[in-house]
């Protein structure tokens, strides 16, 4: 008789009840981040998968080997939602760009151990930004892998607070003392969803209240049309009983 032993499904959690962000600063640069990669490449190409605070799992079998970047992009993948990214699932496509919203508490981590991991998983890019300048300074960092070590990312000649990732295609900016992103090759800023809507109301009533300068100023032109016509046909009736004065009185 033979006996079958069920084989024990590995489980890969897609979580792990710890808190997206520490605080509101880290909170608001993860959603702006993720938000406007998400956005920018979905409207150029269809293969490119951004994500924020996600277990990406790089050993199958083994659930202790995963990591989760505050943010990163693959390229080569499709970009629909997961609840985890598995590397053996993806082609074993590994993230290219990766960056981490770093704090106090997680600046160990952010320089050692997923900077050894990051390497080891072929992570062209990886940035380091800290949106309260608790200890990173400059505030944000970059380093690119060449031979398998990372190597600092030196800023634009443009600007010192601007570094450019080559994996991205992007410059990453600090303005006002916050993160952003720019596509070097037309000067637009990248915008997140609410700041789109309200560009877009910005716009809107801008756009409103031009039309409503061009009515008040038509209104007003056909007023001084009315006005001038006035003029002229009473300027014409004097006239004209000016010359009849002037036939009587000869």
């Amino acid at each position: 008789m033979v006996t079958f032993v069920p084989i024990e499904t590995v489980e890969y959690p897609d979580e792990d009840g710890k808190p997206m962000a520490e605080g509101d600063a880290q909170r608001k640069a993860l959603t702006y981040c993720t938000e406007t990669l998400s956005l920018y490449f979905r409207s150029r190409r269809p293969d490119v998968y951004v994500a924020g605070n996600l277990f990406i799992y790089y050993e199958q079998g083994n659930p202790a080997s995963v990591i989760a970047p505050d943010v990163f992009v693959v390229f080569g993948v499709n970009g629909d939602d997961r609840r985890s990214y598995k590397t053996w699932e993806e082609g074993d496509r590994t993230p290219d760009f990766v960056l981490e919203i770093t704090s106090k508490s997680t600046r160990t981590q952010d320089q050692g151990a997923k900077k050894g991991i990051y390497a080891f998983l072929g992570v062209q890019e990886y940035f380091q930004y800290d949106p309260t300048g608790d200890y990173l300074q400059p505030v944000l960092q970059g380093m690119r892998l060449q031979d398998g070590n990372y190597f600092a990312i030196e800023p634009t000649s443009e600007n010192p607070l601007t570094l450019h990732s080559e994996t991205l295609q992007l410059d990453l900016r600090i303005e006002a003392g916050k993160l952003r992103f720019y596509n070097p090759a037309t000067g637009e800023k990248l915008l997140a969803y609410a700041e789109l809507e309200q560009a877009r109301q910005e716009a809107e009533a801008a756009r409103q209240e031009a039309e409503q300068a061009k009515r008040a100023a038509e209104q007003r032109a056909n007023q001084e049309a009315i006005a001038r016509q006035a003029i002229e046909s009473r300027m014409a009736e004097l006239e004209a009983e000016l010359r009849r004065l002037q036939a009587g009185n000869s």
